[in-house]
């Protein structure tokens, strides 16, 4: 809850925040870095041509977009500084996009994986409290089969029993346009999906977003538990997934 109550970035944000969805736009990105170079006069133009695209977007020539663009792209680096100085934590399952795909009826891999690592952070830091899951809104049947998937595995599973000790079990769902915490978790998604990698991860990324994928890569947390013999092995709260299917399926069992 703190992200939402903290992010009121001026004036700025009613004006032009959530439109920061221009991260798609990859000709706004190769320009950023031109803002460190800009002076106090400049900016003061910059600004000057930002009202003036948002006033008259129809008339708006090349400054002014330029100037609503790099307006957007530092709304954004703004936005991951203020979760990292409130100590939000982001989680993630990637999948990768020909990860071989489950007939599995039960709750799918990379919501296990993410309830997991939800877990270990609520375990690690809470005591007596839950954490909430809340999706943007699906259409009603996917919103009921999610309903009922989450429902088997925190009510049916020896893992989800357990987690359900620190997970509402139940999810809730919005409208991301009108909610400012799913906007947040969009811009993340978004940046995990095209500029964040590991080692493990061979997919090229997009180097303009390199900037926004260091904020995002330090708003991870990190779990030890033990595993495999190691009391301290690492789990971080983003989960790499290249197979969705389960081990019966990759196993062969019917």
């Amino acid at each position: 809850m703190g992200v939402v109550r903290s992010l009121n970035l001026s004036d700025q944000r009613n004006r032009y925040g959530i439109q920061a969805q221009a991260l798609a736009e990859r000709h706004l990105l190769c320009g950023a870095a031109h803002v460190a170079r800009l002076t106090a006069q400049s900016l003061t133009r910059m600004s000057l041509r930002l009202h003036a695209a948002l006033d008259d977007g129809a008339r708006a020539d090349a400054r002014m977009l330029k100037a609503l663009a790099m307006a957007k792209l530092n709304y954004v680096a703004s936005v991951f500084n203020v979760c990292s100085e409130l100590g939000c934590r982001a989680f993630a399952s990637i999948v990768e996009t020909d990860a071989r795909p489950t007939a599995s009826g039960g709750l799918r891999k990379d919501y296990s994986y993410l309830f997991e690592r939800f877990f270990y952070f609520l375990e690690d830091h809470t005591e007596g409290e839950q954490g909430i899951v809340v999706f943007d809104e699906l259409d009603r049947s996917r919103s009921h089969l999610l309903i009922d998937q989450m429902r088997r595995y925190f009510a049916d599973t020896m893992v989800g029993r357990r987690r359900s000790s620190h997970i509402i079990p139940e999810p809730f769902f919005v409208h991301s346009d009108l909610t400012t915490g799913v906007q947040i978790a969009d811009i993340v998604a978004y940046v995990i999906s095209w500029g964040f990698r590991t080692s493990r991860m061979i997919k090229p990324a997009r180097s303009e977003l390199s900037q926004f994928s260091a904020q995002v890569a330090n708003l991870r947390y990190r779990a030890t538990r033990s595993r495999m013999d190691n009391p301290e092995f690492g789990i971080w709260s983003f989960a790499h997934i290249t197979d969705l299917r389960t081990q019966a399926e990759r196993d062969g069992v019917p």
